[in-house]
C-alpha cells in the first residue's frame, strides 16, 4: 500500500536516509526541516529520480509551524499514514551552566515536537483508517555520558511518550513506536578507525540505512501487533559490560 510519509529533520543525517528509504518504497514523502538549502536540494534529487516528494520549511520547535506541516501535508497528499519524528539537537552543556533556554530549546525539538506532531496529526490518520508513528530517540536515554541531562531528558521523556501515546491513540487505529539508536555515522564511513568498529559487538559502527530500514519495518501494516515498543538499534553496545582495569 502507499503510504503518506512525513519526516522531520529530513535535509540531512538519519532523516535523510529514512525519507530516501520511503521514496524508494514508492511512499509519498513530506521532508520537513529548518535547514532549508539541504532540505529543497535533496526533495528536488528525489524527484529528479521520479519520486513523489515535497519539502516543506519547519521548525518543530514551532508550534505553528507543526500545524501548518500537517495543513500542506493534507493539501499536498490528501492523508498521512506515517510520521517519523526524527528532528532534534544535541547540546551538551555542564549541568551548573545550563540555562532554561537551553534546556528549553533541546526539549522543545526533542520532545514536545513529537507529542504536538503526532497529536496535529492524529485526526487526519484516524480518518484514514489509522496508520504509525516513531519516534527516534537514542541510546543516551539508557546511558549517559557527561553533561548530557537535557539531551539525555529529552530522549528518555520519548521512551515515555511513545508508550503513552500507544496505548492513548488505540482506538485511532494508530500504533507508536520508538527507535533509539546507537553510534550512526554520518560523515565518511571510510575515515573510521578499526577500533571505531571493533568496539561494537557487530564490529561495524552503524549507517543511517540501518535505521532506516527499521523505520519501513515498524510502519509497514503488515507488523501491526508491534506497538508502544523500543527497538534499539546500537551494535550490542549497550549489552556490553565495560569496566576501566
Amino acid at each position: 500500500m502507499r503510504q503518506t510519509v512525513i519526516v522531520t529533520g529530513a535535509a540531512k543525517g538519519l532523516g535523510k536516509a529514512i525519507a530516501t528509504a520511503y521514496a524508494k518504497k514508492e511512499h509519498q514523502v513530506v521532508l520537513a526541516d529548518v535547514d532549508t538549502a539541504n532540505g529543497e536540494k535533496h526533495a528536488l534529487n528525489l524527484r529528479d529520480e521520479g519520486f513523489d516528494v515535497v519539502f516543506v520549511e519547519c521548525d518543530v520547535s514551532e508550534p505553528n509551524d507543526i500545524d501548518e506541516l500537517v495543513k500542506i501535508s493534507v493539501e499536498r497528499f490528501s492523508r498521512i499514514d506515517v510520521i517519523i519524528n526524527n528532528a532534534g539537537i544535541s547540546e551538551f552543556t555542564p549541568p551548573l551552566e545550563l540555562d532554561v533556554d537551553g534546556w528549553d530549546r533541546v526539549l522543545n525539538t526533542n520532545l514536545r515536537s513529537s507529542f504536538l506532531l503526532s497529536r496535529a496529526a492524529l485526526p487526519v490518520m484516524k480518518k484514514n483508517g489509522g496508520g504509525a508513528i516513531v519516534n527516534i530517540a537514542s541510546t543516551r536515554a539508557l546511558m549517559s555520558e557527561p553533561n548530557s541531562e537535557a539531551y539525555a531528558a529529552s530522549k528518555g521523556g520519548l521512551l515515555a511518550l511513545t508508550h503513552a501515546m500507544a496505548i492513548s491513540f488505540a482506538d485511532s487505529g494508530v500504533r507508536v513506536n520508538c527507535i533509539s539508536p546507537g553510534w550512526m555515522h554520518t560523515g565518511d564511513y571510510d575515515k573510521l578507525r578499526d577500533i571505531d568498529h571493533e568496539q561494537h559487538p557487530s564490529r561495524r559502527v552503524g549507517k543511517p540505512e540501518d535505521i532506516a530500514r527499521a523505520c519501513l519495518f515498524l510502519t509497514d501494516p503488515e507488523n501491526d501487533f508491534i506497538n508502544g515498543e523500543n527497538l534499539v538499534i546500537d551494535g550490542g553496545m549497550t549489552r556490553k559490560m565495560i569496566y576501566e582495569y
